[in-house]
């Protein structure tokens, strides 16, 4: 849900041996391999994050999201307010809102908020004055927007959520009709789960966030926590960058990071892919291979720049995707089923984990059938 720079990062080279940082479960080596008989430190939380990450990585599962709900309703009126649309997560459920309004025969206008509190409120308060028939919080929190929601509450016009509060469904404070979002405990967990199975049970990792965010600053203490199941996975540095400030901020933290920990620094956990746009300049000046270590794996969104990095093994191993698309698609059959009375879907994707070995060379995480589900729903055909 966050922003950041489009780039092909064209790199690849074999990964080097990580160095072990404290006694634990083995040192560093690929995902899955065996531990030796020796490391006992962490066995059952590593059993346990192999087995998640295998259920995650798997591909072709069939739509389990709504499959009946109301007919669509003529003629509506979407405004998608955007955090900023520089940032792809946001910029890409914008796109799946418009296909699927295309597609029920409904109108959208995108307002970007321009990633800053006084422009996201500047936005959403001009939403509210176009008096549309439903608004979109596209990746912002409403509790900073409080007198523009209170006023299209006024109005009568419901309010949805993608990724506007840490849970997904609907929400009384704020009051959502639904919030639309993976489950965020299940995106902290895969993501420390998988840097454990990666490693073997040991090494460094660095966590990247934002803490001026709510919704990152639970994700990134859900990933401690979870880190913190293996002993032998030392969190070495926590790295608080905010959002706007990555661009310039991240290459200098990173090139600091290589001078203090060097190869103790296995793998890291992201709240966001786009940390690892800006680190890969900083990786490649200090020699380090773009397959990794350190092997990266971003905690979401998934935007195709993160997967681009992951297919050329660009500074980035992993990723935690949303389904974006599937997801904007959602958003408008939810606004159906508000304006018919109906309760929100109750459907939440399920956690997916993207690597070089099961993208397929996509660009993005794009579930099969909400399509066709969606168009059974509204048109019955």
């Amino acid at each position: 849900m966050y922003p950041t720079r489009k780039r092909l990062l064209a790199a690849a080279a074999l990964w080097a041996a990580a160095s072990v940082l404290a006694p634990g479960c083995g040192a560093g080596r690929p995902a899955h391999a065996p531990a030796p008989p020796s490391a006992t430190g962490c066995a059952e939380a590593l059993a346990k994050a192999r087995a998640a990450v295998a259920r995650a990585e798997r591909t072709g599962a069939a739509w389990k999201g709504p499959t009946t709900g109301p007919a669509a309703a003529p003629g509506k009126t979407l405004v998608y307010v955007a955090q900023t649309m520089t940032n792809p997560g946001v910029a890409q459920v914008a796109e799946g809102v418009r296909e699927a309004a295309a597609d029920i025969g409904w109108n959208v206008r995108v307002i970007d908020g321009e990633g800053t509190p006084a422009g996201i409120q500047a936005a959403l308060g001009q939403a509210v004055t176009l008096k549309p028939d439903g608004i979109v919080i596209g990746g912002f929190d409403p509790r900073l927007t409080q007198r523009e929601t209170a006023r299209a509450q006024a109005g009568g016009i419901p309010l949805i959520g993608w990724h506007a509060v840490g849970s997904p469904g609907p929400s009384t404070d704020p009051r959502l009709f639904t919030n639309v979002t993976t489950r965020l405990e299940e995106v902290a967990g895969i993501s420390a789960d998988w840097v454990v199975a990666r490693s073997g049970g040991s090494g460094g990792a660095v966590l990247f966030t934002d803490d001026s965010i709510p919704f990152a600053r639970t994700k990134a203490e859900l990933v401690r926590r979870r880190l913190a199941e293996c002993p032998g996975v030392a969190l070495l540095a926590t790295e608080n960058i905010p959002i706007p400030d990555a661009g310039q901020r991240t290459p200098q933290e990173v090139s600091s990071l290589l001078a203090r920990f060097g190869d103790r620094w296995t793998d890291s956990v992201a709240i966001n892919d786009l940390y690892f746009a800006d680190a890969a300049p900083a990786l490649r000046a200090a020699g380090r291979p773009g397959g990794g270590p350190p092997f990266n794996i971003g905690a979401g969104d998934g935007d195709p720049s993160a997967f681009q990095r992951i297919n050329s093994r660009g500074f980035q191993a992993a990723t935690v995707p949303e389904p974006l698309n599937q997801q904007g698609w959602q958003i408008v059959d939810e606004f159906n089923r508000a304006f018919a009375g109906r309760p929100a879907s109750g459907y939440v994707a399920p956690v997916h984990v993207v690597t070089a070995e099961n993208s397929g060379g996509a660009t993005s995480w794009d579930p099969q059938g909400y399509r066709e589900a969606y168009r059974r729903i509204w048109h019955g055909s």
